[in-house]
């Protein structure tokens, strides 16, 4: 109890100072920090939300608490962090721990006996505070390479245990294993004309500026000449000691005329902020090429807390006779920084280069629900499921809906609708809507909702009903029918679905229904032995897949164990 006092004394005094406890924590791996991947890096629709070990290119590394606390989560998923744990703290902070190949002994054992009970290899737990207490620097996990993950490494996380915001990992000491002397690299620049009567360069269209790095380490930019409101991104990385990729900058600055315009600073978000991502960086940009420009400016106001001090919205206005400087900084955790100078000056010439105003029957207020339908297919777009006031593409042909393209980001919700009413029972059970990209057939989880079958999408573009009559494929075992495995640990197979993808995933061993982990990307799910269930001789077993429509397929084998290896086993 005493120690428990002094902690809520040592927690209050750390949130009164603002400040965070560097000391307390330790590293959660023994290797030197050389990360794949920073807080706040610009991925596909998210910032990332942690820091990523690089492991050696190996699974099955140490991975320790990182304080003493308790297990508070666990979650076990085919896919996003994979198998993950939670650690929450008595200051104040939970730590994660992600994409982990498995778990410690006591964890393991509890984890396990919840799958037994549940029938299911993906699970999701909650342990009380007194049922799982870790120390400092206690094995917790070995590292892996589960879920999402692009390859073997450690995805660490810090959260406010209360709000649940995602807090920089470098504030609490990190900073001190990862040593980083280099400055960030800006690739390329970009200058808009914001508004209707705005010209950058002769162009009413996007602009890219050409940089000239001079002997000192600055970069210097094309001049611009415009009139009305101009706005500015960048495409930014950084290298930390010791590491060959490109990480995600920390903070970016903007001032004009020497006065501060626009600052966003990778200290902490909240997760139903993250999408935020796809209004953050130029999307029509990424979409065309995949390269990611941050915006230094804002047209339509939204939440996104790394964003601060932005009273002009980063907008640079520039009238007659004007010229104004700006200066981009550009700045890593450690305080290394790169700089862009550059001027604006003004200028009437008019616009050569176009920005055709393409305008439909279909003008979607952001802030509004909008409705529409056509030939029994019908969308729904609640207010605030798009960034931008836009008028958008919307038809109806040969059952094929099409509604607008991938161009413009989405953040929440679309609800989209087709009759089904001339489908017949059986033909409707296979069908689903599908998102339509060239010749792929993407799968979106459709449900009968007021006599029409329904999807909520989060992309534009065409859409239509698809069927699925073909079920999972199962193959590949790694043994052969009959064979003895006494030796072995494990046994696996492989699973696919062609178009609705795999829904879940079961076998069973004379009868008893077994563990099988899961990897999509390998296909493969594979049983432990260890799990004690195997019989000594024939053991008989039995795989059914499931897709997400309801197509099935069962695969059956038998092989042969004994605990112990004969001479008789040997022959065999």
């Amino acid at each position: 109890m005493r120690i428990f006092f002094l902690l809520l004394l040592y927690s209050t005094a750390l949130f009164a100072q603002n400040t965070y406890p560097e000391e307390y924590f330790r590293s959660p791996m023994d290797l030197p920090l050389h990360p794949s991947g920073t807080f706040g890096e610009l991925r596909r629709n998210h910032f990332h939300a942690g820091i990523d070990y690089r492991t050696e290119q190996k699974t099955g590394l140490p991975v320790y608490a990182a304080a003493e606390g308790y297990v508070s989560r666990i979650r076990v998923s085919s896919y996003g962090y994979g198998t993950a744990l939670y650690i929450d703290h008595p200051i104040g902070y939970t730590t994660l721990y992600g994409h982990l190949s498995e778990y410690a002994t006591k964890i393991e054992e509890y984890v396990r006996a919840k799958q037994y009970e549940k029938k299911s290899f993906d699970i999701e737990l909650f342990p009380k505070p007194g049922e799982l207490p870790v120390d400092k620097g206690e094995l917790v996990a070995l590292s892996g390479n589960t879920g999402g993950s692009g390859g073997p490494h450690l995805h660490f996380e810090y959260r406010d245990t209360k709000t649940e915001e995602i807090i920089n990992p470098l504030f609490f000491g990190l900073n001190k294993i990862m040593k980083d002397t280099q400055m960030p690299t800006v690739y390329g620049m970009m200058a808009y004309a914001l508004g209707d009567k705005a010209v950058v360069n002769e162009s009413e269209k996007p602009v890219t500026l050409h940089l000239k790095l001079l002997k000192d380490g600055t970069y210097l930019a094309d001049k611009i000449y415009a009139r009305g409101n101009v706005g500015l991104s960048i495409n930014a990385t950084d290298k930390s000691t010791g590491s060959l990729g490109n990480n995600g900058v920390f903070k970016v600055e903007t001032f004009v005329n020497g006065s501060p315009g626009f600052k966003a600073v990778f200290d902490q978000f909240a997760f139903d902020e993250s999408r935020y991502i796809n209004y953050y960086i130029d999307y029509q940009k990424y979409m065309a090429n995949g390269q990611r420009f941050q915006k230094l400016f804002v047209t339509t106001p939204y939440p996104l807390d790394v964003i601060r001090d932005n009273a002009t919205n980063g907008q640079i206005e520039v009238k007659e006779g004007e010229t104004i400087n700006y200066r981009i900084v550009v700045s890593d955790f450690h305080g290394n920084k790169r700089m862009v100078n550059g001027s604006v000056e003004f200028s009437d010439k008019p616009a050569t280069i176009t920005q055709p105003k393409k305008i439909t029957p279909y003008f979607v207020k952001m802030a509004n629900d909008n409705s529409y339908t056509k030939d029994g297919v019908s969308v729904f777009i609640p207010a605030n499921t798009l960034y931008e006031d836009f008028y958008m593409d919307f038809d109806v042909k040969d059952s094929i809906l099409y509604l607008h393209d991938d161009s413009v980001p989405v953040h929440g919700n679309i609800i989209v609708s087709f009759d089904v009413s001339h489908l017949s029972p059986e033909v409707l059970q296979r069908t689903f809507i599908a998102g339509v990209d060239g010749n792929r057939i993407l799968y979106n989880n459709s449900y009968m909702e007021n006599g029409k079958l329904t999807a909520k999408v989060r992309y534009l573009g065409k859409f239509k009903l698809a069927q699925d009559n073909t079920p999972p494929k199962i193959f590949s075992p790694s043994f052969a029918e009959g064979k003895w495995l006494s030796s072995n640990k494990t046994f696996s197979l492989k699973i696919s679905d062609d178009l609705s993808g795999i829904a879940t995933f079961d076998a069973w061993l004379n009868g008893k229904w077994i563990l099988m982990h899961y990897d999509y990307k390998t296909r493969i799910i594979y049983h432990n032995f260890s799990d004690g269930i195997v019989d000594d001789g024939r053991n008989d077993l039995k795989v059914t897949v499931t897709d997400n429509v309801g197509n099935s397929a069962t695969f059956e084998t038998h092989f042969f164990r004994t605990q112990k290896t004969t001479s008789v086993e040997k022959d065999k």
